[in-house]
């Protein structure tokens, strides 16, 4: 059976599972938020957080939405800390979670399950949605998502709604003084040039396909400049040829990871790394850094022993040659302890790694990853031009 034919079986089976768990289970339509996390504008060290991107950080977008890209039933979110599905690709918390709380923020909420009031928002809003990629069209066989230029409307959108009940002046010193964080572009691979949807492979060779995704994030990041967003962390990606998806789908006899994929992400996250550079160097008082999750979780895959993991290639939870042949459905298919096993599922990584990582962006307390600067010293030290 071809590959198209086996996801085409996969996608079927998992729609018959979601409706048979739908009358089975509670789905958790709001993510849930810990109950124990409290902040006031005293301790925070930046007014608020906001989040663009893909599954990465995606923290329940894709619930309100028609997709298979939904993360809303277990074993999704059984170490997270409410101990329920929440709409997070993966066991426990994401990047961005940490992230908040390194900041004095409370876990931040999707725009699509907040109510649009000031409250709701002043903290910052989550736009990320499971499937979207740069480009439009990216990952739209899985059903609905948001795509990057939806959730760039929609943070325009917010930052009317807060010019019109804060006043301007508030309004925009909130904007320009609270972190952005965008996380995307994996889509754009898995679920477009990989696949060579409308034989996008001899149109655009790799060098090219990637200065036309860094393009349009350039522009992207130029659009939320000219709303007064000044403080952005760019993330670059992580090692999608190491991921149990395509350790299985390339036949990986030994767990290595597939060269040409991860050639692919390395020279995107080289070419993301000079944009961002430049940007900086364009824009007055821009302070935009660039971290490759690339490096990050390499050091991770190299030290594994060092971090506790002792699983590198097959997934926690997943069926097939290393759990990466069908997705993550039911809490059967899961492992007992996620905690030493880097992958969650087929693409995404588990909590732990997620927080190694976090930390990494917010100091470079594992390993530098962050250029020019890491998220700490963007909130606690003004750039000076």
């Amino acid at each position: 059976m071809s590959l198209p034919s086996l996801f085409a079986v996969a996608l079927v089976f998992f729609s018959m599972f979601l409706q048979i768990r739908a009358l089975q289970l509670s789905v958790v339509d709001e993510p849930l938020q810990p109950p124990n996390v409290t902040t006031t504008s005293n301790t925070s060290l930046t007014p608020a957080l906001f989040v663009l991107g893909d599954s990465t950080v995606d923290c329940g977008t894709n619930n309100h939405l028609a997709t298979f890209a939904r993360a809303n039933l277990l074993p999704y979110g059984r170490d997270f800390d409410t101990h329920m599905p929440t709409g997070r690709f993966c066991n426990g918390r994401i990047p961005v979670d940490f992230l908040a709380l390194r900041l004095g923020l409370p876990f931040v909420p999707p725009f699509l399950g907040q109510r649009g009031t000031v409250e709701n928002m002043i903290h910052g809003v989550n736009y990320a949605s499971a499937g979207a990629g740069i480009i439009f069209s990216s990952g739209s066989e899985l059903g609905q998502h948001i795509s990057l230029m939806h959730q760039i409307q929609q943070a325009t959108d917010t930052f009317q709604h807060l010019i019109l009940n804060l006043g301007e002046e508030a309004a925009n010193t909130i904007i320009s003084q609270s972190v952005f964080y965008l996380s995307i572009g994996s889509n754009d691979y898995i679920h477009y040039y990989l696949r060579n949807i409308s034989g996008v492979q001899s149109l655009y060779l790799p060098w090219s396909f990637n200065q036309f995704l860094t393009s349009t994030i350039k522009q992207e990041l130029k659009n939320l400049y000219n709303s007064n967003v000044r403080k952005v962390v760019v993330m670059g990606l992580a090692p999608l040829g190491c991921a149990p998806h395509y350790l299985n789908q390339y036949n990986s006899t030994n767990g290595d990871c597939v060269k040409e994929i991860n050639d692919l992400i390395m020279e995107f996250n080289f070419a993301m790394r000079y944009m961002v550079k430049e940007l900086n160097q364009d824009l007055v008082d821009a302070n935009i850094t660039f971290c490759d999750a690339f490096e990050g979780s390499m050091d991770i895959l190299a030290n594994h022993e060092h971090y506790g993991f002792e699983v590198i290639t097959d997934a926690c939870c997943g069926l097939g040659m290393y759990k990466g042949w069908i997705m993550c459905m039911s809490p059967d298919m899961a492992c007992n302890n996620a905690s030493n096993h880097v992958w969650w599922d087929q693409f995404h990584p588990t909590d732990a790694v997620n927080a190694i990582l976090a930390d990494n962006v917010w100091s470079g307390l594992h390993t530098s990853m962050c250029y020019p600067m890491n998220l700490e010293e963007m909130v606690v030290v003004p750039k000076i031009n």
